[in-house]
């Protein structure tokens, strides 16, 4: 099977052009100012929440329910897509579909920006989104291909460690826009951003794209999509509802779990499907997605009341929000571009279980929070949470790509972000809902005083409750102490459902990840970081197409 003529052409040499390989950390700062784009932006949504809640002229009156869609309409377009998007980088050139992508997102920033309702915001949101399907997965594509193997651990580290970065300039940013200007400058800034990004996309990044890409899977992007519409949409109505068991939740519930279920069997008998099945027929591959979706479907969950609990519950403006979150954006920022070197030590099982088991500990710390909880305590909890994050998101990602060859980069990058978004989509939904059911049933009882004709609203959310204290002047006095009561119930119920899930996906990584690679030489050290034995499966596969792939780069490259 060895043959003279193959021996020195697969790994021996870099299959990275060399002008490419030349300004390749510059092409990784263009990559990760695109991600900051997308990440940034739900980062400051986030801290927005109560601002947008708030009648017009602060705010457009949002509900909880319209303020979840805000976020809903966004990822669900995103998941959606995905394959699509990653399909059609792998096609088309991912340079072509990044600066789609980014361009597209620029136009609906602008657009949210001057949404005069909540539907107009929703509905922007999702063209947004529609842009970041684009933006994401082309970053991590590209990068595969820029980055010689051994080296893409680092690159995806650094990659990972921008999230952080989006994180901590997010909040900040977001609450000096609300001190100063009205709630529509927090997607407007984004357009001058996005402008630059083009130019830099332009100059600097390199095209590539598979010599050989299948069909774009029709069928199974609209089964996707429609399945993950209606199980999303009843677990909110139930939320709505404060019962799962009525009829308009159940129906979109059970609908949507069918329409998935024929989604996986279309895309297990498609010639060309959007998703290959068979990747997950490797333990390594689906504890990696798997640790991807349960740490987003915690995190985002609890991000989206952090805002309430800190602005509704202690009084912090949104900027002052912002800076209390800063120690886990720090905590990624340091420990993200780090955390292969601690791979390479203990191994990818070790480390992304105690990081799961970290983020769990933070999510059930909230469990514990009143309106009188010390902030060093808060920010304490807050760091160790970003460092576990730190220590799961490079692995796994690292994990995921390396087990596909390099010219299905794009379809790797999909699978990793649509598990991620599409967990952060269910987070929102269920644990925004067990959030409002709890709540709900807590106020319930105190609003016997409040006019019939706002006591629904009233019982929707905190933030709904306190507008209509408000509103009934004197009157409504008595309802402030039991609304932050019920919040803080309904925040540990949360907080508790929360660390489940967090658990949950440290028990899947600690017995599915591989544990540290055997060998420590060139081929299973940084390289192999995170991925052991299993990860390495498309090696081989990667080897021979990669200098097929990569000659795109090459006659894309500018002269330097």
């Amino acid at each position: 099977m060895s043959q003279p003529s193959t021996a020195p052409t697969a790994p021996a040499g870099p299959r990275v052009p060399e002008a490419v390989h030349r300004r390749r950390w510059a092409v990784l700062g263009v990559l990760m100012l695109s991600l900051l784009i997308v990440v940034l932006d739900n980062s400051i949504l986030n801290v927005a929440v109560k601002t947008i809640a708030a009648p017009a002229p602060t705010g457009i009156g949002a509900t909880q329910s319209e303020l979840e869609w805000s976020i809903n309409s966004y990822t669900l377009v995103f998941a959606g897509l995905l394959f699509t998007s990653g399909l059609l980088g792998d096609r088309l050139g991912r340079k072509k579909v990044l600066l789609f992508g980014i361009t597209v997102f620029g136009i609906g920033s602008a657009l949210a920006a001057l949404s005069g309702s909540p539907g107009e915001l929703i509905a922007y949101r999702a063209v947004m989104g529609l842009g970041a399907a684009f933006v994401m997965p082309a970053t991590l594509a590209v990068l595969m291909n820029v980055f010689e193997r051994d080296e893409q651990p680092k690159a995806i580290g650094i990659w990972a460690g921008s999230v952080g970065l989006a994180i901590a300039i997010g909040p900040i940013t977001g609450g000096i826009l609300l001190e100063h200007f009205w709630w529509g400058s927090i997607f407007l800034v984004n357009v001058p951003v996005v402008l630059l990004a083009l130019a830099l996309m332009l100059w600097l990044v390199p095209d590539s794209r598979d010599p050989k890409p299948g069909r774009v899977d029709i069928p199974g992007v609209l089964l996707s999509v429609v399945g993950l519409v209606l199980l999303v949409y009843g677990i909110i109505r139930g939320g709505e509802l404060a019962s799962f068991t009525d009829v308009t939740v159940l129906a979109p519930v059970l609908g949507g779990l069918a329409v998935l279920v024929v989604f996986v069997l279309h895309e297990r008998r498609s010639d060309h499907p959007a998703i290959d099945m068979s990747y997950f027929k490797k333990p390594a591959f689906s504890a990696a997605v798997a640790a991807i979706a349960l740490v987003f479907f915690a995190l985002m969950g609890v991000t989206f009341f952090s805002a309430f609990y800190l602005q509704s519950v202690r009084g912090y403006s949104a900027l002052q929000s912002g800076l209390l979150i800063l120690p886990l954006a720090v905590a990624q920022m340091v420990f993200a571009p780090r955390a292969r070197l601690v791979v390479d030590r203990f191994g990818a099982r070790a480390v992304c279980t105690v990081g799961m088991l970290l983020v769990a500990l933070g999510l059930a710390a909230f469990a514990l929070f009143d309106a009188s909880t010390p902030v060093w305590v808060m920010e304490v909890v807050f760091f160790l949470q970003g460092a576990g994050m730190a220590h799961i998101m490079p692995p796994v990602t690292v994990a995921i790509m390396q087990a596909l060859p390099r010219e299905k980069a794009g379809s790797g990058s999909a699978i990793n972000n649509t598990f991620r978004q599409v967990g952060g989509a269910l987070g929102v939904a269920v644990l925004g809902s067990v959030l409002s059911s709890t709540y709900r049933s807590g106020i319930e009882g105190h609003l016997g005083g409040v006019p019939a004709a706002l006591r629904e609203t009233a019982g929707e959310s905190v933030e709904a409750t306190l507008a209509v204290a408000a509103k009934l002047g004197p009157a409504g006095k008595g309802l402030v102490a039991p609304a932050y009561t019920a919040f803080l119930d309904a925040m540990h119920v949360t907080a508790i459902a929360s660390a489940v899930i967090g658990v949950a996906g440290a028990i899947v990584v600690a017995l599915f990840l591989p544990g540290r690679a055997p060998q420590d030489g060139p081929s299973g050290g940084e390289g192999g970081a995170g991925t052991g034995t299993d990860a390495g499966a498309g090696t081989g596969a990667d080897a021979a197409p990669a200098a097929t792939a990569t000659s795109e780069t090459q006659a894309s490259a500018p002269a330097r």
